[in-house]
């Protein structure tokens, strides 16, 4: 979660990560929906200009709440931009997370991790913090681009998981992305 790492999108490529295309290609809802329920509380780590934030939103209702977090305050600030006057300013929390912590203290029933693991450091503090604000239902998403990550990465990274209490429920397709859910153990 560090600024200086060289795979964190620049905030004014932002756009390369929320278009019609990608939407097409890597649609939220149907990524998401076996995993989020209304009335959940839910974190997008590393939201970025909140390509998925909005249709978590949507998808939790009024009763739920999406924690949108992201390291850069250029990112965090596109989210505010795209919800500000709608509903969702009531759902959407806007979080600031620090280079090598989370800082997010509200329990979570879902963690997504689309395209951001790669980027953290300390993947075994990253994960022990997600698995102290994640429910003891919750599961977590971790969705990793094959461009940046290799297969033996993504399977280094699913043993660090599993090293501080997670196991394997299921391995979802997603377009172009090796991906794993989660839960704690």
């Amino acid at each position: 979660m560090t600024k200086n790492n060289k795979h964190i999108c620049p905030v004014e490529r932002a756009g390369g990560l929320d278009n019609e295309i990608r939407r097409l290609l890597q649609n939220p809802r149907k990524i998401l929906r076996p995993y989020i329920a209304e009335g959940m509380t839910v974190l997008d780590m590393g939201c970025g200009p909140g390509f998925f934030s909005l249709d978590m939103a949507h998808m939790v209702g009024k009763s739920g709440r999406v924690i949108a977090s992201d390291l850069q305050d250029g990112m965090l600030q596109k989210v505010k931009e795209k919800i500000k006057g709608t509903e969702l300013e009531e759902r959407i929390i806007v979080h600031k997370c620090e280079e090598n912590k989370i800082g997010v203290s509200e329990p979570v029933d879902f963690v997504l991790l689309f395209y951001i693991v790669h980027e953290v450091p300390n993947k075994e503090f990253f994960f022990n913090e997600i698995r102290t604000i994640l429910k003891p239902n919750g599961q977590v998403l971790i969705v990793e681009p094959p461009f940046h990550v290799s297969k033996s990465a993504f399977e280094e990274t699913i043993r660090k998981a599993e090293d501080v209490g997670f196991i394997i429920v299921e391995r979802p397709k997603v377009l172009f992305s090796k991906a794993v859910i989660l839960k704690k153990a």
